[in-house]
């Protein structure tokens, strides 16, 4: 005949509980050091596109050109009574 253990040596949880993460030091560095890589990363992709952020001209004066390739007719002149 076999005896079945009435107690457990091991506490009980509950399911959320078992879920949740523990709380430490482990988690801050964690955080802290992919912020950290985040913020390297941001600084490095601005830093290797900076010099075509700094352009004033976002076209290169190439409006004319791509104004041509519509190849749309002139507007209309304004007429005197406001276009009645």
């Amino acid at each position: 005949m076999a005896t079945e253990p009435t107690s457990t040596a091991r506490p009980v949880l509950g399911a959320t509980r078992a879920r949740q993460g523990r709380f430490g030091r482990h988690v801050f560095w964690v955080l802290l050091i992919s912020t950290v890589l985040a913020a390297l990363a941001l600084f490095g992709a601005w830093t290797w596109r900076s010099g075509d952020l700094a352009s004033t001209e976002p076209n290169n004066a190439r409006q004319p050109a791509d104004a041509k390739a519509f190849d749309a007719p002139a507007p209309a002149p304004p007429t005197q009574n406001g276009g009645r």
